[in-house]
C-alpha cells in the first residue's frame, strides 16, 4: 500500500486517475501514462491489479458515452485472439522479471507507433497489411498479452484501429466496448494471482471521483480536437510514455 501521507503519492495517483479517465473517453495514448505512474506507487506486478478496477470504472463511462459508435466487425476479429493472449499472459506473468518486461514493452510500443507514423506518411505501403486477416489475430494476441501483463495494450489497439482507418468516434466507441469486455475478463485471473486485494481496492475507491472527472474531460476535449491532431496526440503520448518505461527500467 502506498504511503498516503506522501504528497508525491497523491500527485502521482491523481494524475494517473485523470489519465485513466481521459484515455477511456478520447485519448488512448494516455493509458500507458497511467500504467507508468501506478508502477511508481506499487511494485510493478502488483500495480497491474491495483489499476484494473479504475480502468473498469472508466470503461463503463466510455461505453455509456460512445456505445453506438463501435465497429463490431473489427471487434469480432480482435476478441478471440485477445482472450487467448490473456490466458498466455496469466500463465507466464510469474516468470517474467519486471525490468526485462518493462524494456520489452517500451520497445514494442515504440515500434508500433513508428509503424503508425509510417502509415500516415506512406498510406499505400501499409494499406494491404491493414486489410490482411492476420493483422487482427496478431493484434489481438499481442493486446491480450500486454493487457494481462501490464494493462498496456492501448498502443497496440491504437495501432490496429488507426491502421483500419477508423475515424475518432468509431475509434473511441470500439475501444470502449473492447476494453470493458477484456478488463472484466481479466478480473478472475488477477484475483487468482493476488493482484487485486482489499488494500488496493480501498486505495482505488478514493480515486474513483478523479477517474470520473477524467472521463468527463476526455469527452469534452474529444469533441473539440480535429481528427489529425487527435491521431498525433495518441502517437505522441504513447511514444513518450514508452520512452519513460525504457529509461526507468
Amino acid at each position: 500500500m502506498p504511503d498516503l501521507s506522501s504528497p508525491f503519492v497523491w500527485t502521482a495517483a491523481v494524475a494517473a486517475a485523470l489519465c485513466v479517465g481521459m484515455a477511456k473517453t478520447g485519448f488512448a495514448g494516455l493509458g500507458i501514462v497511467s500504467v507508468s505512474l501506478f508502477a511508481q506507487l506499487f511494485p510493478a506486478r502488483e500495480s497491474t491489479g491495483a489499476l484494473l478496477p479504475l480502468m473498469i470504472f472508466a470503461d463503463c463511462f466510455a461505453v455509456l458515452f460512445y456505445r453506438q459508435h463501435a465497429n463490431w466487425k473489427d471487434l469480432r476479429k480482435l476478441l478471440p485472439a485477445t482472450f487467448a493472449g490473456i490466458v498466455v499472459g496469466w500463465w507466464i506473468m510469474p516468470l517474467i522479471p519486471d525490468r526485462q518486461f518493462a524494456l520489452l514493452l517500451g520497445w514494442l510500443i515504440l515500434a508500433l507507433m513508428a509503424l503508425t507514423v509510417l502509415q500516415r506518411w506512406y498510406p499505400e505501403m501499409l494499406r494491404r497489411a491493414a486489410e490482411h486477416p492476420l493483422l487482427g489475430v496478431s493484434a489481438g494476441v499481442a493486446s491480450g498479452l500486454a493487457t494481462m501483463l501490464a494493462n498496456a495494450a492501448g498502443a497496440i489497439t491504437a495501432f490496429y484501429f488507426l491502421a483500419r482507418r477508423m475515424d475518432k468516434m468509431t475509434f473511441v466507441g470500439t475501444a470502449a466496448w473492447f476494453y470493458l469486455i477484456v478488463n472484466l475478463s481479466k478480473v478472475p485471473f488477477s484475483i487468482q494471482l493476488d493482484l487485486i486485494n482489499p488494500a488496493s481496492l480501498s486505495f482505488d475507491l478514493m480515486l474513483l471521483p478523479v477517474v470520473a472527472l477524467g472521463c468527463a474531460a476526455g469527452r469534452l476535449l474529444l469533441c473539440r480536437v480535429p481528427q489529425q491532431l487527435f491521431e498525433w496526440i495518441t502517437i505522441a503520448t504513447a511514444s513518450a510514455a514508452a520512452l519513460r518505461l525504457i529509461l526507468t527500467a
